[in-house]
C-alpha cells in the first residue's frame, strides 16, 4: 500500500510540475538561462549532507568555515596594511588562529596545493614577505 501512495504522489506531483510549466509558471524565475551555481558538496560525509544543508540554510557558520573566513580577513588587511607594527600584531593573531585551528583538529590543517585558497594563501604571504610590504 505504502508504495502505491508513493507512486501516486510522484505522479500526481509530476503532473502539477508539468501543467505548471505548460501556464508558463517557471518563465520568470531569477537566473533563467543561466547555469546552476551547485554547490560542492563531495567532502561532507553523504549522511551529514541534509544536516549541514539546513544549518547553512539557518544562517549557522561551523567554527572552521568563520576562522577560515577570518583569515582571509586579516590576509586582506595585512596586505594593505602600511604601519609595520599593526602588521606584525595582525601576523601573530594570524598565528593563534592558525594554532586555534590545528588544535580542534585531529591533524594540522593541510591546504592542497590545488585548493584555490591555498593559492591565495602563498600568493599573499610572499606579497607580505617582498621588501615595501
Amino acid at each position: 500500500m505504502g508504495e502505491d501512495l508513493l507512486h501516486f504522489m510522484a505522479g500526481l506531483a509530476e503532473k502539477r510540475i508539468a501543467q505548471a510549466a505548460e501556464e508558463g509558471a517557471f518563465d520568470d524565475l531569477p537566473g533563467r538561462g543561466r547555469p546552476l551555481q551547485l554547490e560542492d558538496d563531495s567532502r561532507i560525509p553523504p549522511e551529514l549532507r541534509m544536516a549541514f544543508k539546513v544549518l547553512k540554510n539557518a544562517g549557522y557558520v561551523p567554527p572552521e568555515i568563520a576562522e577560515r573566513k577570518e583569515i582571509d580577513s586579516l590576509l586582506d588587511m595585512l596586505e594593505a596594511c602600511e604601519d609595520e607594527a599593526e602588521k606584525l600584531r595582525q601576523m601573530r593573531k594570524l598565528d593563534v588562529l592558525i594554532l586555534r585551528m590545528n588544535s580542534r583538529r585531529s591533524r594540522p590543517v593541510a591546504l592542497d596545493e590545488h585548493d584555490p585558497y591555498y593559492e591565495r594563501v602563498t600568493r599573499r604571504v610572499s606579497l607580505l614577505k617582498k621588501p615595501g610590504h
